[in-house]
């Protein structure tokens, strides 16, 4: 067999490539914008309950490694702190997001890169192009896979796509050639998971907060075994019993390819400006025009109608949510949730507003359609049409396919500042970003990178 005929070999060793011979300053910029929106997000992440519980877990292996646990000043192997901070990154649901893949790589990714760089002490040249080689690696397995059908089957692409771009950055910094990294998503393949389940419980849903953390810890730990040349298999993407085989019923493996004009994933990453799942951000962007910017008042409203991918529908109904991530995933509650405290207030979705009567009366008025012409363009364009019917009979309309923070509607570097100052003011003792964002375009190792999710 030669390495031609081998698609995981082959794409390996292109991943392995970018950033060989320098990254472009666009990229780089793009990858620091990257990690300062993570920045607010995961410090915010970190004062969850969850992660402080995963917090007091990873204490025990205090001294492990050098890689710090975020918002602590706390070092320990890099599997361990990559595990905590993906789950601190994820838990905000304002991380990032790769819509063809439909998943949140900067969650996985960057949280490994770092810990391996903290360990390694990396330049932050090197961890940068890591980070880079994450993101493509994760996006392209999910592009690959067709992730539409692969959320649709019941699995959650974060935690399943993860452990690819999480190994993939590992095994960069590390030195790893295209066969250690074959050989690192070899374990990941048996690694990798991550169940849509929470999605249909009102409890146990804090899960899906772990799913950045197991993807990123996963990544590393495969990384971590192939560096030991402890043997996996060499085609653990197209291989009879492959990722492929497994998980995609209609695989694309033409984009198991790197762009050789080095145009890469990075750049079509959409940023959250609003702490919800990632679907609603089109229907909250056509929500601001159907209601004068949320002026119009709460018993002026009949019927609310979501039209959008099928998935809307099947995963995103739940009327009654009973805990802050079911909350998040609920179409008719963000819907309310935003008409009633407007789309900025990240604590409309805390335990004290599952019961306000105000959100749960608009809930209930609403209603999901699935919109073929929309469903056309899923997932590379999540748009929602909604519209809705006054109580004196009249209807406004409108449809967004892009909303805001996508590549075709992006956020300013500005704008990503101004909503990490927006999280980090609730953090005692606060977290001083402005220093963290001259570091962040200063650092020269990625040592220095991970300290800025460090204790304050």
């Amino acid at each position: 067999m030669t390495a031609a005929e081998n698609k995981t070999l082959t794409f390996a060793k292109q991943i392995l490539q970018i950033g060989r011979v320098g990254l472009t300053e666009a990229d780089r910029e793009q990858l620091r914008r990257l990690i300062l929106d993570l920045l607010g997000v995961s410090h915010i992440g970190a004062t969850l309950p969850w992660t402080q519980e995963m917090i007091a877990w990873a204490e025990s292996f205090r001294g492990s490694g050098q890689a710090p646990v975020v918002g602590t000043n706390l070092s320990v192997a890099p599997s361990i702190a990559a595990l905590v901070n993906g789950t601190a990154a994820h838990g905000y649901e304002l991380d990032d997001t790769h819509d063809a893949s439909m998943s949140h790589p900067g969650a996985v990714v960057i949280p490994a890169a770092l810990a391996v760089a903290a360990q390694r002490g990396s330049s932050a040249d090197d961890t940068l192009a890591a980070i880079a080689c994450g993101y493509e690696a994760m996006a392209r397995v999910g592009m690959a896979a067709d992730a539409s059908r692969v959320i649709h089957d019941g699995h959650h692409p974060t935690a399943l796509l993860g452990p690819f771009g999480a190994a993939a950055a590992a095994a960069r910094l590390m030195g790893l050639d295209e066969h250690d990294l074959a050989r690192a998503w070899g374990h990941a393949l048996s690694l990798a998971g991550g169940s849509m389940q929470f999605s249909d419980e009102p409890e146990g849903t804090t899960v899906k907060r772990l799913h950045a953390g197991y993807g990123a810890h996963n990544g590393v730990l495969a990384a971590e075994l192939a560096a030991r040349k402890i043997g996996a298999p060499a085609r653990a993407l197209d291989g009879k019993y492959g990722f492929m085989a497994l998980y995609s019923k209609s695989p694309k493996l033409e984009e198991l390819v790197v762009p050789s004009d080095g145009a890469l994933q990075i750049h079509i990453i959409s940023f959250k400006p609003y702490s919800c799942c990632r679907l609603f951000h089109s229907l909250i962007d056509g929500l601001r025009e159907v209601s004068d910017d949320f002026k119009l008042k709460s018993e002026s409203i009949k019927r609310i109608v979501v039209r959008g991918p099928g998935v809307l529908a099947d995963q995103h109904m739940m009327r009654r949510p009973t805990s802050v991530m079911a909350a998040q995933y609920s179409l008719p509650f963000v819907v309310g949730a935003t008409l009633v405290y407007g789309p900025h207030r990240y604590d409309s979705y805390r335990e004290d507003k599952l019961a306000d009567a105000d959100i749960l009366s608009l809930a209930d008025r609403v209603d999901c359609e699935p919109d073929a012409d929309i469903e056309a363009h899923y997932p590379a364009f999540m748009g929602t049409a909604v519209e809705i019917t006054r109580a004196d009979g009249t209807r406004r309309s409108a449809t967004v396919m892009s909303s805001r923070g996508t590549a075709a509607n992006p956020l300013s570097t500005e704008a990503l500042y101004d909503k990490a100052q927006g999280l980090v003011r609730e953090i005692q003792p606060r977290v001083d970003l402005n220093a963290a964002r001259g570091k962040l375009w200063q650092a020269a190792t990625g040592r220095d990178l991970a300290r800025l999710f460090g204790a304050a």
